[in-house]
Order: structure tokens, then C-alpha cells, then sequence
């Protein structure tokens, strides 16, 4: 059965160009369009498409508020367009945290030029996503509020999670799979603790980190698969949000208690055993840049069973040949469940490479970090 989309933007061109490509898959069908996002809402309730993709800017209502009440009255994952700009990153993640899945960049000029290239990495991320866990209610319910929000002098348009009204829990059209559930960890004194993202990522980062209290005794890396032009719009949220300190990496930054450092968009990141992070160009080789097995295998080899790694959710397979190399020198492995995954991608290879030491549920994640480091 076909993928339903509904495609909306205020744009003619790029409502237009959309709709051609995406049906030229015949496996998706585009159902609809709108033009803002009231009649977004609209058509959800009336179309009930599998899929919507969304623009943020739009007239009479701006994408994410749309988000926020389809969420509540429809769930459907939602892909959002983004500029590639420090505000447009901050845009996209207060969307990403209304309940949209996950983004693709608007540029009129990849469009024009790689025409090929822009249509199957956008009917790859329409199939994708509507496999998600967006619609169960496990998912779409507000994360604990763990920090104070922001200052109010942050405009609306892009101000952060916090400063946003909480989400309503939403009923569910489907039920979620059962959670598996391991047992609370034990203490150790590890050295770091290393998390591996990406589809689903920036949200479920959120929802770990704002747990950790300020004091917490060990550093942090995290990899998430994003663009080079928002880790540190990404980083800069997170550090609002949390108790603990969070920031972009950058080359001889060193590792720290209370302090998680993001690798940056576009590069790869690296510990060393004397606690420093090395940034280094991104490999055109590899499809991940950041890399979650580049990182985790620069700790395997720099702390051998000091380290406690967490692989959440995200598409793919990236983090699985890291977390061996973890577990070949001792190392501890945690998987997110696939109930609370936006993605069952990452964290079911770790599981089915029988690498996983526990699997939690997200809001379990958080917790049970404060529990095991010592």
C-alpha cells in the first residue's frame, strides 16, 4: 500500500516540485497540499495521511504550531523543511520538540542541481518515517521538566523547548510494542559516558540530559547525526535546558564531570586517554559525519572498561561496530527500547548483535545514568 503524504507550503514552486517527486515513487502518494497551517490541520483530519511534510514559515500559521496541534488532534509524523542558518536550526529543533520526526534542508538550488539526489533522500526519509513510533502516545507525552525555561526575551519564533506549551498526551492509533525491561544498573567508576543518535535524537537527548543533575561525576560525549550548521544552535539548547554544562567540541577541548560535549555537524570527534577531544575533517568516505563508531572506538581504545555507552534511537546501523570495540575491552552497552525509539534503527542492531549489556526506556535512561556513575 502506497505512503499517503500531504505536502504543505505556502510556497507554489516548492508545493509543486514536492508533489512531482514525490509521486513519481509509486509507492508514495501524495494526497493533498495546503498552504498554511490551518488548513494543514484541516486536511490531516480529513485526508488522515501517513505522512506530512511542513514549512515553518507560512501565512495565518507558521508550521510549528501546526505541529503542535496536529499532535494533539491527529498524530502523524511530520518531516520538516529547514533553512541551513543558525535560526533555522533553532526553528527546526523547537519543531522537532512540537512533535515533528525529523528534517531535510530547503534549498531551491540542490533541487535544481542534484535532482536525482534530492528525490530519493526525501522518499527514503517519507518511507522512513512513516514507520515511526510518532503516533503512540509513549513517544508524543511531554518530557519531565528538569531545568528553568529560558529567559521570555527569546522570541516565540524560535525560542526553546522550555519556553513552549507543554504537549498534551495524545491517544495512540496503534499500540506500542512492549518495553523490555532490565534490570537498574550497577555502580562503577566510569570514565565517560559516550551517546550515539541520530532520527529522533535531538528530542530524546533532551529527555536524558535535563535528568542528570549539575554535579554528575562524569564527562559526556554525544553524537548526533546533524548538520554542520546546527550542533551549536543544538548545543546552545541543550545548555539552557539542562543542569549540567553542554557545548559544541572543539579541537583540545577537555573532557570534564558535569560537562557534555556535541560533536560538531560535518566532522568527527575523538577522545584520547588524557582526557582530550581531538575534532578532525569529516571523512567523505563515511556516510555518518559525525560518526558514532569514530568516537566510540576512539574510547574503547583510550579507557577500556571505563566507559558506559547508550545508543538511542535513530535509523541505521551506526554505533554497532563502536559499541564491539566497547565491549571487546569491558566496556558497558545500553540500547533505548523499541517502544520509546522514534526510530528502532541504532538500537535494535546493538540488541541483535547481542551487544547490549541493558536496554531501557527513555525516560529510564536518564535515571539510570545517575545510578551507575560513581
Amino acid at each position: 500500500m502506497a505512503v499517503k503524504v500531504l505536502v504543505v507550503d505556502d510556497s507554489g514552486f516548492f508545493r509543486r516540485r514536492v508533489s512531482e517527486i514525490l509521486s513519481a515513487d509509486p509507492t508514495i502518494q501524495v494526497v493533498g497540499t495546503a498552504t498554511n497551517g490551518k488548513e494543514a490541520i484541516d486536511q490531516a483530519l480529513s485526508l488522515k495521511p501517513d505522512v506530512i511534510t511542513m514549512d515553518y514559515e507560512m501565512p495565518m500559521m507558521d508550521g510549528i504550531t501546526a505541529v503542535r496541534h496536529i499532535m494533539q488532534r491527529c498524530p502523524t509524523p511530520v518531516l520538516m523543511f529547514s533553512s541551513l542558518t543558525h535560526e533555522g536550526a533553532r526553528v527546526t529543533l523547537d519543531a522537532l520538540d512540537a512533535g515533528a520526526v525529523d528534517y531535510l534542508p530547503k534549498n531551491f538550488e540542490d533541487i535544481s542541481r542534484n535532482p536525482e539526489k534530492v528525490k530519493q533522500l526525501l522518499c527514503e526519509k517519507v518511507h522512513t518515517i512513516s514507520r515511526s513510533n510518532r503516533r503512540f502516545s509513549a513517544y508524543s507525552s511531554p518530557a519531565p521538566a528538569a531545568a528553568p525555561a529560558p529567559s521570555a526575551s527569546h522570541a516565540p519564533a524560535s525560542s526553546f523547548a522550555a519556553s513552549a506549551p507543554a504537549r498534551t498526551p495524545v491517544p495512540s492509533r496503534a499500540a506500542a510494542p512492549a518495553a523490555t525491561h532490565s534490570p537498574a544498573p550497577k555502580r562503577k567508576p566510569y570514565k565517560l559516558v559516550a551517546i550515539g543518535t541520530s532520527t529522533g535524537g535531538p528530542v530524546a537527548l533532551q529527555r536524558v540530559l535535563t535528568q542528570l543533575p549539575a554535579n554528575f561525576p562524569a564527562p559526556i560525549v554525544l553524537i548526533q547525526h546533524m548538520p554542520a550548521a546546527f550542533t551549536k544552535a543544538f548545543a546552545e539548547r541543550l545548555d539552557k535546558l539542562c543542569k549540567i554544562n553542554v557545548k559544541e567540541a572543539e579541537d583540545g577541548d577537555v573532557l570534564r564531570p558535569g560537562l557534555a560535549l556535541l560533536a560538531p555537524g560535518g566532522k568527527q570527534m575523538m577522545v584520547d586517554g588524557r582526557g582530550t577531544v581531538k575534532i578532525l575533517p569529516g571523512d567523505e568516505r563515511l556516510n555518518y559525519k559525525p560518526c558514532v563508531d569514530i568516537t566510540f572506538g576512539s574510547a574503547a581504545k583510550s579507557y577500556g572498561d571505563k566507559v558506559l555507552s547508550v545508543v538511542l534511537t535513530g535509523m541505521g546501523a551506526d554505533g554497532r561496530e563502536g559499541a564491539r570495540l566497547l565491549k571487546q575491552g569491558g566496556s558497558t552497552v545500553w540500547a533505548q527500547d523499541e517502544a520509546s525509539c522514534v526510530i528502532y534503527g541504532m538500537p535494535m542492531a546493538i540488541v541483535k548483535a547481542n551487544l547490549a549489556d541493558a536496554v531501557y526506556s527513555l525516560d529510564e535512561i536518564g535515571k539510570h545514568l545517575v545510578e551507575a556513575c560513581v
